[in-house]
């Protein structure tokens, strides 16, 4: 009889082992299939241009971890993100996946390649990398939880340092004989002036310029490849740092004082209400404004 009981016990035990196991079984190709409809759905909204769904195929408490740029996490912050990257050079992306594994009901990963184009003054880039993708169903929808793309693409080999070729001649330009022109920049109001004051900041090489303000002006975030050398030459010049323009964050700057702008670093300002502002640039050339955020 007690052999009876063990033998009904285990049978029992083996049926409900079995039932918890079914609970948990994936179909691999289904759920794989049906990430790769998301996949798509992202490839497709990325060369729309369209943040909103985007952002839809995230979860709401995504991360997202781009090279040389900060972590977005967040709903917020990767439209932000989005948004600033799409607003400069047109880019585009086509990616593939090289495994997706369903671990469970509601997680899976995936990695793959990638290969994204984007237009730059100097002409067209192209970036090439791998990536690894979280995933997590949620309410029945396979969300983005994590994504971390990471370039192959290799850094440009940097230059041997040569000798600085300086002109043999003294160099000197009177301020009331500097010629202003306007200075249109894709993405910013008009308005602003431009004198060349040595140099020329369109080619490779030392440059020198001055750039004037209307009283009011506004200029958007927007980086430069170059470090930027930066004094106030008169009134009262406003400058912020960040990825997004927070305009109760400018700071009044007087003339004779002077800013560092590391290369890559987003900045936004303008002129104060009270009148225009002068400030002289001081760099390596070219001088390149590339509006938005670095990503």
């Amino acid at each position: 009889m007690r052999d009876l009981h063990r033998t009904r016990l285990a049978i029992v035990l083996a049926v409900l082992a079995l039932g918890a196991c079914a609970t948990t079984m994936v179909n691999q190709a289904s759920e794989e299939q049906a990430i790769r409809a998301v996949d798509n759905e992202y490839q497709t909204a990325f060369n729309a241009h369209d943040a909103d769904r985007l952002v839809a195929v995230h979860a709401p408490d995504a991360v997202v971890m781009i090279s040389n740029s900060p972590l977005a996490s967040g709903s917020s912050a990767i439209r932000s993100a989005f948004v600033d990257f799409f607003k400069t050079g047109a880019p585009s992306l086509s990616f593939t996946p090289t495994r997706i594994d369903v671990a469970s009901p509601t997680v899976a990963t995936e990695v793959g390649t990638y290969t994204l184009t984007f237009d730059t003054p100097q002409g067209k880039v192209t970036d090439r990398g791998n990536y690894t993708s979280v995933w997590h169903k949620i309410n029945g929808q396979w969300r983005i939880a994590v994504d971390a793309p990471v370039s192959t693409t290799p850094l440009p080999a940097p230059a041997m340092a040569a000798a600085p070729m300086y002109p043999p001649d003294v160099h000197m330009v009177a301020n009331s004989s500097l010629a202003w022109s306007d200075f249109a920049v894709p993405g910013f109001d008009p308005g602003m002036k431009l004198a060349v004051v040595n140099g020329d900041p369109g080619k490779s090489g030392e440059y020198t310029v001055r750039l004037q303000f209307p009283a009011g002006y506004r200029f958007p975030v927007h980086w430069h490849p170059g470090a930027e050398n930066l004094t106030v030459v008169s009134g009262t010049f406003q400058l912020g740092m960040g990825n997004t323009a927070n305009w109760n964050a400018l700071k009044n700057y007087a003339p004779g004082d002077y800013i560092y702008i590391p290369p890559r670093h987003a900045h936004f300002g303008g002129s104060a209400a009270s009148g225009p502002s002068v400030i002289q640039l001081h760099g390596q050339g070219p001088f390149q404004v590339i509006v938005g955020a670095p990503m």
